[in-house]
């Protein structure tokens, strides 16, 4: 059996799921692993599936793809574009995208696990593969934990993943140390008191409590952290009222907050809570705000010596030239928690999903930032070819890296 890999992904992204609602993928998942003659395991930290392939002796590789999409409605103009709407745990009504590639990342990995069954006669050890949930909620990888994915299947002793970037099709993106920033989910409820809104004298003012917090967040990173430290302080939902004429009770907002490391987060998150707390008090709030932490993730941080190893296979495989550092991201990974649980190496990796000429031609406009869509915009839409075969030889390559055709050899990292 062949893998229909490019079906595969139309199909992936006109049917994304939200986050711990991906029932379909999940099913779909197993179907190919059925075909593949592979053990499984599904419902793993509710909707999540492990499987696993036992070649003999050898180390124990785990490989990790996300399989949730996002509250997008996509703008692509696609053919194969996603028109699905979920119901957001809030239990709003919301349209539904692969906005950030998963639906790239379960095609890779499931071509690369055909791959790796049809080449059992030339590497030993045992595969482990994740299709993990909830990504983008940051809670999937400690689901499945929780769920007592790494008591059933074989513990890893290095655990790779990779994820889909805005970089040319066929470019591998890795560096050393910390590749991706940790993260904290806020959501902050700041009270009033409501009235109408003829008389705002008789209320106080949530709206208003929040737009001054919104604006004073604002100076953390500009003005409280260091120029050579990297920080960010997002706002990213405010809600607040239902009429025009209504003074509301309370105002809510969201918050993203990214930093490099735990000293740095510490920083930041002191700031935040005083700056709430103290314009909270600067209008007249007669009760303290509510700041709670949705998630916490920790810096997605690459061994040196796995990196290393895996720079230079990736050099033999694709070419010189064809991995590049792209940097500290400071967007944020839960993938970490399963190496952080077992203490196993972790190498996490980005590669290019962009039209090589339209990404030239952008970068040489000056205009990345304008013309090439990144994660999590409406427009996302990776070419399909070579972001496919790239995105499963590197997975394969990185499998072998490790694995032993002896099965004598351990990961060195």
């Amino acid at each position: 059996m062949t893998i229909d890999l490019e079906a595969l992904y139309i199909d992936l992204h006109r049917h994304p799921e939200l986050s711990f609602q991906e029932t379909r993928t999940a099913g779909i998942v197993t179907q190919r692993l059925t075909e593949l003659g592979l053990e499984f395991e599904e419902g793993v930290g509710r909707t999540g599936v492990a499987t696993v392939i036992r070649n003999g002796d050898g180390p124990v590789i785990w490989l990790r793809a996300d399989m949730d999409g996002l509250p997008v409605e996509e703008r692509t103009g696609l053919a194969y574009a996603s028109t699905a709407r979920g119901v957001d745990p809030s239990g709003t009504d919301v349209p539904v995208m692969h906005a950030c590639g998963h639906d790239m990342h379960v095609t890779c990995l499931l071509g690369a696990l055909e791959r790796l069954t049809q080449t059992k006669d030339e590497w030993s050890g045992t595969v482990v593969a994740v299709f993990q949930p909830a990504e983008e909620y940051g809670a999937g990888a400690q689901a499945m934990i929780a769920d007592g994915v790494l008591d059933r299947f074989p513990r890893p002793d290095i655990v790779l993943g990779q994820h889909l970037t805005p970089l040319p099709a066929g470019t591998i993106g890795v560096r050393s140390g910390t590749q991706m920033a940790a993260s904290d989910g806020l959501t902050v409820l700041l009270y009033g008191r409501g009235g109408h809104g003829s008389r705002p004298h008789s209320t106080i003012d949530p709206v208003v409590m929040a737009a001054a917090t919104v604006m004073r967040l604002q100076t953390v990173v500009s003005r409280e952290v260091d120029p050579r430290d990297v920080a960010v302080v997002t706002v990213g939902s405010i809600h607040a009222g239902l009429k025009n004429n209504i003074i509301p009770a309370e105002a809510k907002l969201e918050l993203s907050l990214r930093y490099p490391d735990d000293e740095a987060r510490a920083r930041v998150l002191e700031k935040v809570e005083r700056i709430v707390r103290a314009e909270a008090a600067a209008s007249g709030a007669e009760q303290e705000p509510l700041i709670t932490t949705d998630h916490t993730l920790p810096p997605t941080i690459n061994d040196v010596a796995a990196t290393e190893r895996l720079t230079a296979a990736f050099d033999g495989a694709f070419g010189q030239g064809t991995v590049v550092d792209p940097g500290m991201f400071t967007g944020s990974e839960d993938v970490s928690w399963f190496a952080r649980e077992t203490g196993a190496p972790l190498v996490y990796w980005f590669w290019g999903g962009v039209d090589p000429a339209a990404y030239a031609e952008a970068s040489a406009a000056g205009t990345l930032e304008r013309d090439i869509p990144t994660n999590h915009s409406p427009f996302f839409a990776p070419v399909l070819h070579p972001t496919i075969e790239r995105g499963v030889d590197a997975l394969v390559v990185a499998a072998r890296e490790f694995l032993s055709a002896s099965g004598s050899d351990r990961p060195e990292a």
